[in-house]
């Protein structure tokens, strides 16, 4: 199975750490992001040899440093997000994948629950998640992309579900099937064709949406996805307040 990097932006939020290079490689208790990313994805079961990355801002830093990943290009990247980031890779996602977010750091444990779930979508969920809000300002709990599930089972995704309500907090790590990419197809495609140009979700237009949006959508028609959990082995890091507090998270995961 292949594993689908989504790294294309800047990440602007960490001012003067990304100015000559994108987010993912800002280093993080001694070591870019990126490497932490790819040494939990073949911990977890997954070659490098298999894994893509859709590069964009600064994209040679990326390509210089990581000779032996395969790149997609996201030329568009200023002005589109998540979602439609893992679609330039679309090609690659047919027969099944493992995508994850480029500004986060979490362990081989994940990957390997998420690879050996039964479930043609399933996605990773840090149960513990509360305790990276205690003090954090400048990215609240209401930032936080939460879900809420009865059981093994998603039924709502969403920034805007109650703290209290949710079961965790959506990590950025997904694992599909052959099925499971037919069905993110399918939802993609329409949700293309009915919102190209428009507000999609929550205010935001197709073309600015996150994957959260695209899966709430898919949960709201009925497609199933599953949880597998992570108690507290997960951080993202989105500004210098949370680099400053990484260590201190990491530790006490």
């Amino acid at each position: 199975m292949k594993a689908i990097i989504i790294g294309a932006g800047r990440g602007s939020r960490l001012g003067p750490r990304t100015e000559r290079i994108p987010k993912t490689l800002v280093e993080v208790m001694g070591r870019p992001m990126l490497d932490f990313i790819l040494d939990a994805l073949v911990a977890g079961g997954i070659a490098r040899k298999d894994v893509v990355f859709i590069a964009g801002y600064a994209e040679e830093a990326v390509r210089s440093r990581y000779p032996d990943l395969a790149f997609v290009r996201n030329a568009d990247w200023a002005s589109n997000n998540i979602l439609l980031s893992l679609f330039k890779a679309r090609a690659h996602l047919e027969g099944g994948f493992l995508s994850t977010y480029a500004d986060i750091v979490y362990d081989g444990d994940i990957v390997r629950r998420l690879l050996e779930s039964k479930a043609d979508l399933a996605l990773g969920c840090d149960t513990r998640w509360r305790r990276r809000y205690v003090d954090r300002s400048q990215h609240p709990e209401s930032d936080a992309e939460k879900l809420r599930a009865e059981g093994p089972r998603v039924v709502e995704i969403s920034r805007t579900i109650p703290s209290e309500r949710a079961s965790g907090e959506f990590i950025g790590v997904m694992k599909a099937t052959t099925r499971g990419a037919r069905q993110l197809f399918e939802a993609f495609d329409r949700a293309r064709a009915g919102f190209e140009g428009r507000t999609y979700r929550e205010g935001r237009s197709f073309e600015r949406a996150y994957l959260i949006d695209l899966l709430a959508d898919m949960l709201e028609q009925g497609v199933e996805m599953h949880r597998e959990d992570t108690p507290g082995a997960y951080m993202e890091l989105d500004t210098l307040e949370d680099l400053a507090a990484a260590e201190r998270w990491w530790a006490e995961r």
